[in-house]
């Protein structure tokens, strides 16, 4: 299949979606940040000097990216987003904050990109807030786990 982001001579361009229909279209993307276990039970209980609730910032800061994709990623195509939810499940036992992302809406282009990159900012902005005190957090395993609608259809990760 080729690259659509490409003409017949190599030159970058947005895919024009003019003729294709509205789907619904959903993404959701995973993804976790890592880190100490005196950090992870500091967000927990909200004891973050830089912010008490770290998870419902991060939330805002996902949703605030999900809409901003197309200021981000040079092909992306500005969308009408009709639904977001951000999902923060720590792992005690891994010392881990596992981040979901789930985005919808109808139109002619998917929102895979968009989940990504509201996992992405999700994953950055606990680290931003709790880099005082731990620094060696890490972000990592960032995919798609499903996607629905447009012409290729039903996408789902298997593990």
């Amino acid at each position: 299949m080729p690259l659509t982001h490409f003409d017949e001579e190599g030159r970058s361009r947005m895919v024009d979606v003019t003729d294709k229909g509205e789907t619904v279209r959903e993404a959701t993307a995973e993804g976790y940040i890592s880190m100490t276990p005196e950090t992870l039970q500091l967000m927990i209980d909200g004891k973050m000097a830089k912010g008490r609730n770290v998870f419902e910032v991060a939330r805002v800061a996902a949703v605030m990216a999900v809409k901003q994709t197309h200021n981000l990623i040079p092909m992306c195509h500005p969308l009408q987003i009709t639904g977001v939810d951000v999902y923060f499940t720590p792992d005690r036992e891994k010392s881990k904050v596992d981040i979901q992302v789930k985005v919808k809406m109808a139109g002619k282009t998917g929102v895979e990109m968009e989940a990504l990159t509201g996992v992405s900012v999700a994953a950055l902005t606990i680290y931003d807030m709790c880099k005082a005190v731990d620094k060696s957090m890490v972000m990592g395993d960032i995919r798609l786990m499903k996607k629905t609608g447009g012409k290729s259809g039903t996408y789902l990760r298997e593990e």
